[in-house]
């Protein structure tokens, strides 16, 4: 049966396509139905009708065909329900007789409404189906126009064929076109640009954050670099051990809650000397397992920095501190062999900084504590080496001489120097250079004596001050002047009280007091020997 051509129209438009061009069926079935006209071209009269808001519903046969045993009644009443016929135009489309016949049968039942090709492969006279070419009514036959899909043709191509179907003009949908991509890109761009504003507003909100946390961060750094600089050497030198404890805990804290991982070099480093310190304060504690393992935690990470900075001048002082406490330790226990190894590197970082950054007065004076430990060891009486205590005492002396001629007003460094003259003296006296001795004893009284005018309260210059009474007393005696020496002893006896006093909490300052005591003992012992020698003869 063949529908009647005045049936009224059901689609918009019937697409006729070869099966093997049914992927691009579909993307255009989508597009067309997809599509809005501009809305002040809607409702208005063409020569296809009133231009409809949307395309829909658009015919495709594989889609829209219920099940049916009559397909062919199923294709003639949707070609008789449609406005317009779509062709597909391939060489595929051309050779299909059903692309063919649904043209011939399109025509037949509306000849007055359009057909119109789309060119999707190859060249006209490939791809037209021949039905296109057809003769009219009126017997002429007729050149088909189609819609150019190829390649880059393919926007305008759609252009063309939604005026086709609607009978607007091109260029009207050329203007749509323009403005909606204008729009899009307007939209984009707004979109851009406020997205612009909000990273832009996020970026400045990150790096001031940023630099707030740095700053607060180096604030924090710089109040830790005051307590292990000014304040510990105020609460050292008035021996207030038990606020230096809870201002190291308090300035670990502080690392400790930041990570491990998160901290840089510097500030590695300035944790290692933290650590040192209240590994110090754990062995004047009489602390020493506590002592040696923060002694231990800081020797590993200034190791680790040293291994990423090895030329960097403060990143060997930093490790230097760890050999030197280490060695310390070692020498107190009385590991003499353990304690020349650290002390013999803490010397050659020494002179690394001093290579590296030469002149520099804080890596001069370096040199002369890695010498001083040097020349403390070599006078150990197990450990005697006299061509060592020569070298390296006279070593210390010349380095700490040049870092007090820098700066007078450095009570430090005449303490230092004090401390040096003390250790050159006794190697002088072990190898029998007594007028030597004496002399640099008396540079040693003046330095030290210097040190504790300037500040009275350091406990540290009063313990080295403490340390040259005893053997001052030993040449009073040996001048025959034995009561100037009982007195050099028990003024040193009543400073150290007053040490004790001052600094409770402080085991060095007890042994201090005790070996005093000891050294009263041994020096009226030394005199009542010297005097019943003296009645024999």
């Amino acid at each position: 049966m063949e529908p009647e051509a005045g049936t009224s129209a059901r689609y918009k438009a019937f697409i006729s396509y070869s099966h093997r061009d049914a992927r691009f069926a579909v993307s255009l079935h989508r597009q067309l139905e997809a599509y809005r006209l501009p809305a002040r071209l809607v409702g208005t009269q063409t020569a296809r009708g009133l231009v409809p808001a949307r395309l829909t519903p658009i015919f495709r046969d594989i889609d829209e065909l219920p099940a049916s045993d009559d397909l062919s009644a199923e294709i003639l009443g949707a070609l008789a329900a449609s406005e317009a016929l779509i062709v597909l135009c391939s060489p595929d489309a051309r050779a299909s007789r059903w692309v063919n016949r649904e043209v011939e049968l399109f025509r037949q039942l509306h000849p007055e409404r359009p057909v119109l090709p789309v060119l999707l492969r190859g060249d006209p006279d490939d791809a037209f189906p021949a039905a296109l070419y057809a003769p009219g009514p009126d017997g002429e036959v007729r050149e088909p126009v189609a819609s150019d899909f190829r390649g880059e043709g393919a926007r305008l191509g759609r252009t063309k064929l939604i005026a086709g179907l609607t009978g607007v003009g091109v260029d009207d949908l050329v203007q749509r076109e323009a403005q909606r991509r204008l729009r899009r890109v307007m939209a984009v761009t707004a979109a851009a640009v406020i997205a612009v504003i909000i990273l832009s507003t996020l970026l400045a909100l990150a790096l001031r954050a940023r630099a707030e946390a740095q700053r607060q961060q180096a604030e924090a750094e710089g109040l830790i670099e005051f307590m292990l600089t000014d304040l510990r050497g105020r609460l050292r030198g008035v021996g207030r051990l038990d606020v230096m404890s809870a201002v190291n805990a308090r300035a670990m804290n502080y690392y400790e809650d930041q990570g491990l991982s998160a901290l840089p070099d510097e500030s590695l480093e300035r944790r290692a000397r933290l650590l040192h310190a209240m590994g110090e304060d754990d062995d004047a504690r009489g602390d020493t397992h506590g002592a040696l393992a923060k002694f231990r935690e800081a020797h590993r990470s200034t190791a680790a920095s040293l291994a990423r900075r090895p030329s960097d001048a403060e990143t060997l002082f930093a490790h230097a501190q760890s050999e030197y406490w280490l060695g310390y330790l070692d020498y107190r226990a009385h590991r003499f062999e353990a304690a020349r190894t650290r002390f013999s590197a803490y010397a050659s970082l020494a002179d690394m900084m001093v290579a590296a950054k030469p002149g520099t007065i804080k890596y001069v004076r370096e040199q002369g504590y890695a010498q001083s430990n040097l020349c403390a060891l070599a006078l150990t009486p197990k450990k005697k080496d006299a061509p060592l205590a020569a070298r390296a005492c006279r070593a210390a002396v010349v380095a700490k001489e040049r870092v007090a001629l820098a700066d007078r007003a450095d009570s430090s460094a005449l303490a230092d120097l004090a401390n040096s003259y003390g250790w050159l003296a006794d190697a002088q006296t072990n190898s029998g250079d007594a007028a030597g001795a004496r002399d640099t004893r008396k540079r040693q009284a003046e330095a030290i004596n210097r040190a504790v005018a300037t500040d009275p309260q350091n406990l540290d210059y009063r313990d080295i001050w403490v340390t040259l009474q005893f053997a001052l007393a030993v040449i009073d005696r040996d001048d025959g002047k034995p009561e100037a020496g009982r007195k050099r002893l028990r003024d040193a006896r009543a400073a150290v009280e007053d040490m004790v006093k001052r600094d409770p909490a402080n085991e060095h300052w007890k042994e201090r007091l005790t070996q005093v005591d000891r050294r009263i003992r041994k020096f009226e012992d030394e005199v009542q020997t010297h005097n019943k020698q003296m009645e024999a003869l």
